[in-house]
């Protein structure tokens, strides 16, 4: 089975002070001791760099260092497949965005859904089930639910 991993378990995932970093590490080492393919996307990629180098003093930065999170992306590279952008996902991601009335910050998680679609993946590992509820066939499971 496939699952996206999405921005903010990878986070979690190289952040050891953060309060969900037991449950994440848990959860990832499980998954792929049962042989589950987990991925993630270059705009996971893009929106971990974004949140590890951002100020602390701004919303929600870690400001860590561009060597540290390079570091911390090459942890995340071996437990995670990458997968890129395509214009199949740009044609998949426009049409969801007019379907479902898209605004804002959402754009975002219209275009790992969107992915999801164009590579066959059902399953998304989560912390933020409740922006994928208007998506039908996303099968959201959290962290915590992994057994």
């Amino acid at each position: 089975m496939s699952i996206l991993v999405d921005s903010g378990v990878l986070l979690r995932l190289t952040i050891p002070a953060d309060p969900a970093y037991p449950e994440v590490r848990r959860a990832i080492k499980l998954l792929k001791s049962q042989g589950e393919n987990l991925i993630a996307l270059t705009q996971n990629v893009a929106e971990f760099w974004n949140v590890c180098t951002r100020p602390s003093t701004a919303r929600g930065g870690y400001g860590i260092s561009v060597q540290d999170t390079v570091r911390k992306l090459r942890l995340i590279e071996k437990l995670v497949e990458i997968r890129p952008d395509s214009l199949r996902v740009f044609q998949e991601w426009k049409r969801l965005a007019v379907l479902h009335s898209v605004k804002g910050v959402q754009v975002h998680n219209a275009r790992l859904v969107a992915a999801m679609i164009v590579y066959g993946i059902s399953n998304l590992l989560t912390f933020n089930g409740a922006d994928f509820k208007r998506y039908s066939g996303i099968n959201v499971v959290r962290p915590v639910d992994i057994q």
